[in-house]
Parts: structure tokens; sequence; C-alpha cells
């Protein structure tokens, strides 16, 4: 009787969340510089039915789906180092990737899937390098992760740099500030198939093989007893949520905390990992990810990046969440 219950209210938080992002979708329609109206629309005016096909649905369609594919990377990430402070952004990831983004475009060539690949290694290469570095640092593996992510994102940046310097002025370096920034203007329909596929596929993966990441969470020879390959399972989802990241950010530059925040918004409602939270993250991630397009294409004069306002949430949310941490293990 009770599980009844609780999966008859996991499932109506599910369908409100659903509600929000369609919501929110409906608004990131109509909001912006140009006015758009059901009556203009219907009418058939050619200037309004442009800024909707060319530039207002392959903005909102990539906002839900990044936000969806950055908090379910963020929920991977978290379920596998088991640790809290485990996201894209905050180990290094997202900043990896757009080096390597950057360094295709310098070096390589600046097609779609050229960049996305090069993020991935980017996104790989970093991931390494904080595992690595988290394993020589002493105290609480949180604390040690976060730190380590710190450093990776400091020679993500170095390299972001070097790479700028070696841009050409006219036709590179404008793409290469566009990944620093982190933006969604600018993207249109013929950009998104790619990415899209990329997302679906990875988030398909991920929730087939969703009991094995759960168990990850436990003891790892909890996880071997119930049969689970817990080495290649935590390294196949971890490159699968690396390569879900890289195509995000192939498209949309820097995306801040979205990967750190979803997660633990779900598990409010949750409670703790189950699919269902898996779910969430995803609905959390598309909520906050098109929540601050609208605010960054709204509330001035010119647009600004969509990391001013996941930072304005994320960066207080991180040290909260450092804060708890170290009270724990006090």
């Amino acid at each position: 009787m009770r599980n009844s219950m609780n999966l008859h209210h996991t499932r109506t938080k599910i369908i409100i969340a659903c509600i929000l992002v369609a919501a929110l979708a409906a608004l990131s329609l109509i909001v912006g510089k140009y006015p758009l109206t059901v009556k203009g629309l219907i009418a058939g005016d050619t200037m309004q039915h442009r800024v909707l096909f060319n530039l207002r649905i392959p903005r909102t369609v990539m906002a839900l789906m990044g936000g969806t594919g950055l908090g379910v990377a963020g929920f991977v990430f978290q379920t596998i180092f088991k640790n809290p402070l485990a996201a894209p952004d905050i180990i290094g990831v997202s900043s990896g990737a757009s080096a390597g983004a950057a360094f295709s475009i310098v070096f390589i060539s600046s097609g779609m899937i050229t960049v996305t690949v090069s993020a991935f290694a980017g996104g790989v290469i970093a991931v390494l390098l904080s595992l690595i570095l988290a394993g020589f640092t002493k105290g609480s593996k949180s604390i040690s992760i976060v730190l380590a992510g710190i450093a990776v994102q400091a020679l993500s940046q170095t390299a972001l740099m070097v790479f700028k310097l070696a841009a050409d002025p006219e036709k590179q370096l404008a793409s290469i500030e566009y990944w620093i920034m982190g933006s969604l203007n600018g993207i249109s329909i013929t950009k998104i198939p790619f990415s899209a596929g990329v997302c679906i596929a990875c988030i398909a993966i991920i929730f087939i093989f969703g009991r094995q990441l759960l168990m990850l969470s436990l003891d790892e020879g909890e996880a071997r007893m119930l049969g689970v390959p817990v080495r290649w399972m935590r390294f196949a989802l971890l490159l699968i949520a690396t390569f879900m990241v890289a195509a995000i950010i192939s498209l949309t530059g820097l995306i801040s905390f979205v990967g750190l925040i979803a997660p633990h918004s779900a598990r409010l409602l949750t409670g703790d990992n189950r699919k269902s939270t898996m779910i969430l993250s995803g609905l959390a991630g598309a909520i906050i990810l098109t929540g601050a397009d609208i605010l960054a294409r709204s509330v001035a004069s010119v647009e600004l990046p969509v990391s001013v306002f996941t930072s304005i949430i994320g960066a207080p949310f991180l040290v909260m969440l450092v804060i708890r941490r170290c009270k724990k293990y006090e």
C-alpha cells in the first residue's frame, strides 16, 4: 500500500514537472526582442513565422534537449563518483570539452562532427586528470574531486588562452569566445539533429542500464555480488555521459551548474537514488536551462550569457554543498 502511494506521488511529481517544462517551452517561443502573437502567426505574418521557425523553435529545442542531457549527465557523475559535488562543470569535463572544441576549430576543422569528437576527447582527458589528481589529494573524497576539478578547469582555461592566441582573429576567434560565454543564441535548426541524436541515444543507453547505474552507488563488493561488472559499467557510463555533454556544449558553449543543481533538485522530490530521480534530473535540467535562457534574452536591452543566470543559482548552491560536506567529516 505504501509503495503504491509512493509510486503515485512520484508519478504526480513527474507529471507536474512535465507541465512546467511545457509551459516554459511555450513561453520561450514567445519571449524575445521581436514579439510574437497568436493572431500574427495565424494570419501568416511572414516575419513572425521566420522568427518562430528560424530562431525561437531551434533555441527552445536546444534548451530542452541540452538541459535534459546535462541533468541526466550530472546524475550519472554523482552516482558513479558517489559524490554530491560531482558534475560535468565542477570536475572539469565541460571546460575540458570546450578546450577540445577550440583545438578542433583552430587546428583541425570547425565542422560539427569534428568539433564534437574533439570536445569528447577533451572531456575524457579532463575526467582522467581529475581522477588522477584527486587520488593524490588527502582528505575527504568530496573535497578532493572539487579541488582536482578546479585545477583541471585552470589547465583548460590556459589551453583556451593559447588557442585564442593561435586563432585567426577574423574567422576563428569569435567561435572560441562563443564557447567561453555559453549561449543558445544563433543556434539554427540545421545544427541540432546531430547533437539531438547523440543526446537521445546516450540518454536511452543510460536508462537501459539504469538498474546497474543505481547499483554503482552501493559498495563495490555489494554491486559485484548483484552481478554488476563494476569497472566496465562505471567506465562505459562515464564515457557515455561525457560524450553527451560534449555534444551539447559543442553547440551551446560552457553552461555552468545545470548538471550540479538538477540531480539535487530531483532528490529533494524523491528522497534517494532511483530511476524516477534520473527522470526528474533530466526534467529539472530542462526547466533550469530553459528558464535561464528566457531570462538571458529578456531582462536587459542586450542578450546576456545563459551561464550568468545558472551561476547566480549554482555558485551559492555549490558553496552550501561544500560547507555541508565539510561539517559531515568534522
